[in-house]
């Protein structure tokens, strides 16, 4: 592992109207748009579907590198996750995420140290242990 911190530049680049190309260093663009409920086409990535991803994935991610440690044998796991958008004072945001793991083991495994791990990599994940920080704007215009 690299030394901390670590950066994580993304780009987003959008016309008037249309989609939103999402660009990084060493990756496929990925095209977004707003989710159905906003009025969007609802074919296309959005950022709350991003978000949900991005916990599903930390989830499996962190599952795996715990599970490697303790030297738990698995087949496959699968993560559904839903967040839930509500109103709340000061306006909308995430109030929950749903996080529904099948994790499939060889027969003989210990079901409660399985069960165990996936409360750990709920628990270490580091995609929702960071939902509650406050981001930092650095706006710039610029005049055509």
């Amino acid at each position: 592992m690299e030394p901390f911190p670590h950066h994580y530049p993304v780009q987003a680049a959008a016309k008037p109207t249309g989609s939103v190309t999402l660009t990084a260093p060493g990756l496929a663009p990925l095209s977004s748009n707003a989710p159905r409920e906003f009025g969007g086409p609802g074919d296309e990535w959005s950022p709350e579907s991003l978000l949900c991803a991005a916990v599903a994935d930390c989830f499996v991610l962190t599952f795996r590198a715990i599970a490697q440690a303790s030297k738990l044998p698995w087949e496959s796991l699968e993560v559904g996750v839903e967040g839930t958008l509500d109103r709340v004072e000061g306006g909308m945001r995430f109030t929950a995420f749903s996080i529904r793991p099948q994790l499939r083991v060889p027969a003989g495994t210990e079901e409660s140290r399985a069960l165990r791990l996936l409360e750990k990599a709920e628990k270490g994940c580091l995609v929702t242990r960071s939902l509650a920080v406050t981001p930092t704007l650095e706006a710039q215009v610029v005049v055509a």
